[in-house]
């Protein structure tokens, strides 16, 4: 999403990390450039404003002039202006008397009903009893979404096909009650525009079931547009949080640095994907550290730990560091990468030289290549993937007329694999000496 943004600022810096001192003059250019490309970026314009001034204040004073590096000192305090302008981070509310109710508004086509689900498998995963309810009859479609997903997560689905909106959240409230339910998460029903007709619909459903969250899902794609529906909803209603849909989406960001400023309403969750798991508890300094380029390896670690098996990750890093591991075990790592996400989240996080490289990497070519791996291997019989070296020359072959690729691709992957196991028997010769530095 600030694929752009990113790579303009990244050129801004360093024009400023090349310069021993800094002038009024240096830091006025710069300003101009960086502002040029938060509008750009489809950030508001007073928030664009906004933002220069503190940064031009600072960066002009005392705190850059007497800086050993002034141009690192201007980067820094653009990162510490970006975390004030994004806000506080907000964690969800989950206190007072169960069953804590999760309201979820927003318009048609904003990606409400995937956020609920999403939030609903986070909060099990916690050890929450979740139920979801379908609040919106007038549109089958949602009913059936909600249910699929609701199946997908094993979290139960509540529906009754022939209430009122403001009927079935309070009959669901009781089931809930009964049921020994400790969250219930309302997706309820949506407009192609705001209409008095929704608000008073959403109002009385607020008032019979009194819910600690009221969270406004706002499709992050349709720029500043994002801001004027967030504006409505709160003025309307009492929004207690907002939820970034479509993160991972081709657009210019904007709207999640400016939407905190402009409605001083908090942002609590990032929707980044299309998977269930593709949602993040919003944290204002990892979404800087993207934005300007330095990558966010604590979101990298958290996504790994989600994605990966504890006891089999500590099994194939033993096999790993021993040179045992086999073609079976490189392809039981790749499905548990495939789980953190897409290629192109994963390279955006990865900081320092790493993430450098990662910027010369087309995440579909990675996506391409990962996939006719996997079908290479799968194309191999169990004792070839254990002992590669099986693998004469009509076996290489079939191999490759299997999985849809060239011999001279499997060749390749068998090289690739034995190079690997090759530096991990150096690695633990040396014990870890002599390795580059990735982080640099």
């Amino acid at each position: 999403m600030f694929d752009n943004l990113t790579s303009r600022l990244e050129d801004i810096f360093k024009q400023l990390r090349r310069r021993g001192k800094l002038s009024e003059a240096d830091v006025d250019t710069a300003m101009r450039e960086v502002r040029l490309a938060l509008l750009e970026a489809d950030v508001h314009y007073s928030v664009a404003k906004n933002f220069i001034a503190r940064v031009r204040e600072r960066s002009v004073g005392h705190e850059v002039s007497k800086a050993l590096n002034p141009g690192q000192q201007v980067i820094k305090i653009v990162n510490e202006e970006l975390i004030q302008t994004l806000g506080e981070p907000a964690r969800i509310n989950l206190t007072g008397q169960k069953p804590y109710v999760i309201m979820m508004v927003g318009l048609q086509g904003s990606g409400k009903t995937t956020a609920s689900a999403k939030i609903a498998k986070k909060l099990r995963n916690q050890g929450e009893r979740v139920l979801l309810v379908a609040a919106d009859p007038y549109r089958p479609a949602a009913i059936k979404q909600l249910q699929t997903l609701g199946e997908k997560i094993d979290v139960p689905v509540f529906t009754l096909l022939d209430k009122k909106p403001p009927e079935v959240c309070s009959e669901a409230y009781k089931f809930a009650q009964k049921g020994g339910y400790s969250v219930v998460i309302i997706d309820t029903a949506g407009r192609s525009q705001l209409d008095q007709m929704l608000m008073d619909e959403l109002k009385s459903i607020q008032k019979i079931v009194n819910p600690v969250e009221l969270l406004l899902v706002v499709d992050s794609m349709i720029g500043q547009e994002a801001l004027h529906v967030a504006e409505g909803f709160r003025d309307s209603v009492s929004i207690t949080g907002l939820v970034l849909a479509k993160m991972d989406g081709d657009s210019r960001g904007g709207a999640a640095i400016s939407i905190r400023s402009v409605t001083g309403v908090p942002i609590k969750f990032l929707s980044t994907g299309e998977s269930v798991d593709a949602i993040e508890a919003y944290d204002p300094g990892r979404l800087a550290s993207r934005i300007l380029g330095m990558g966010d390896v604590i979101g990298l670690i958290e996504k790994a730990e989600g994605a990966f098996d504890q006891k089999e990750a500590q099994k194939q890093a033993e096999k790993m560091m021993s040179g045992e591991f086999s073609l079976e075990d490189f392809l039981s790592q790749l499905k548990q990468i495939k789980k953190m996400g897409s290629m192109s989240q994963i390279l955006e996080m990865m900081p320092g030289s790493i993430g450098q490289v990662a910027k010369n990497v087309n995440p579909r070519d990675a996506e391409n290549q990962m996939k006719q791996t996997e079908a290479i291997i799968n194309s191999m019989t169990k004792q070839e993937r254990r002992n590669p070296d099986l693998l004469n020359a009509s076996r290489r072959r079939r191999i490759a007329k299997g999985s849809g690729s060239e011999v001279q691709d499997v060749n390749r992957l068998i090289k690739q694999f034995r190079d690997i196991k090759k530096l991990m028997k150096t690695f633990q010769k040396s014990g870890g000496r002599g390795l580059p530095r990735l982080f640099g």
